[in-house]
């Protein structure tokens, strides 16, 4: 989207009482935002739902010059408007209920960032909260997975910091504009994030992290998200404001239990007291989330369908992942007899099949089933 483009869509975001809702009813008739601006007061008016005094804001608008400044301040940071008819903007985020209609980006996403978690929790975490957050983002980052959170203080930052240090991507979300990135704290992890991720905002440049910013930044993590895993929170914790977000965007939750006499832990231990999926290691997320991974591989097959074409014996694989294509055919195996004939713990067992999936050498049947694709 050049320059010209972005100048509509953001002069179309500053226009008094014109909403997501009203935007999509306008872009429904007009195609794009310079359109919308073009038409007449009539044109406008006779949009379905739209009003005579929205009409009249459009026609009024005389913001231009904050425009022009917002989009030099979007040069001079090297941020990319991510309108929501691109190609560029998250799927899953699309799928919500009034998905934002501009994402600012700085840094890259990616196709494969499909395959989300997002991990989040206390700012006041504790040492635990730390190690278990820091380790599950690295393992699922492992996994191929990326790791969405809000680079707050606390638990997201260690999130951030575990799929990082795995060689893995991790998006982050704020609530404020790329050119306020809040905590000050987190300016070196802003940087990896740009350059090993994506920082992504709502927010306009020049946004404060004011509070109120807070619960609309959570609406996104949770979107870009297949599951949600909270690590540590108080019964008022922001994240479980996330876990909310989750389950009205029919996403899974995850919560990983705390000593019942911490406060950092209530908020935890009542979600799963609730009914969110307990979780004591990786794999408890990933056999939930296995349903959800196997209906995006179409597309992780159709981005290594020259691997496929290829032997098995060809594509690059672990000693485990071996191990277990060596007692696959192309007739279904349980995954209890794989087990046992590699004497492998279940648990284990599952993660390489999943990774296995993902690369297109095996598929699953009915009822845990594998064989070679």
């Amino acid at each position: 989207m050049n320059f010209e483009q972005i100048k509509y869509w953001l002069a179309l975001s500053k226009v008094k009482e014109i909403g997501p809702a009203s935007t999509r009813r306008l872009l429904a008739v007009f195609k794009s935002p310079e359109s919308i601006f073009n038409a007449s007061f009539a044109e406008i008016c006779d949009v379905q739902d739209i009003r005579e005094a929205q009409a009249r804001n459009i026609k009024e608008f005389n913001e231009w010059d904050r425009v022009d400044k917002e989009i030099e301040k979007i040069k001079k940071h090297g941020v990319k408007v991510i309108a929501l008819d691109s190609d560029d903007y998250p799927e899953t985020l699309k799928q919500i209920d009034s998905p934002p209609m501009l994402l600012y980006s700085k840094g890259e996403l990616k196709p494969e960032d499909k395959f989300s978690i997002a991990i989040v929790g206390s700012r006041l975490m504790t040492e635990y909260g730390r190690r278990v957050a820091e380790k599950i983002a690295s393992e699922l980052a492992g996994y191929g997975l990326t790791i969405v959170s809000g680079m707050a203080r606390g638990i997201d930052t260690a999130s951030h910091k575990g799929a990082l240090e795995a060689g893995g991507r991790s998006i982050a979300v704020l609530g404020s504009g790329l050119d306020r990135p809040y905590p000050t704290e987190n300016a070196e992890l802003f940087k990896s994030l740009s350059k090993s991720g994506c920082v992504l905002s709502e927010f306009p440049m020049g946004t404060p992290p004011n509070k109120e910013n807070f619960p609309r930044r959570n609406r996104i993590i949770s979107g870009l998200s297949r599951g949600v895993v909270v690590v540590e929170a108080t019964k008022e914790s922001g994240s479980l404001i996330t876990a909310n977000y989750a389950l009205e965007q029919n996403k899974e939750v995850f919560a990983v239990p705390g000593n019942i006499t911490s406060k950092v832990s209530q908020g935890t231990n009542e979600l799963i007291k609730k009914g969110a999926k307990l979780v004591l290691d990786v794999h408890d997320i990933l056999e939930e989330l296995h349903p959800h991974l196997i209906a995006l591989k179409e597309y992780a097959l159709k981005s290594l369908s020259a691997k496929v074409a290829m032997p098995a014996q060809a594509i690059e694989m672990t000693d485990d992942e071996k191990k277990v294509v060596s007692v696959i055919g192309n007739e279904p195996v349980h995954i209890d007899n794989i087990a046992r004939r590699l004497n492998l713990p279940p648990q284990l067992l599952l993660g390489v099949l999943l990774n296995l999936e993902i690369k297109g050498i095996v598929r699953q049947t009915e009822g845990k089933n594998f064989c070679i694709i």
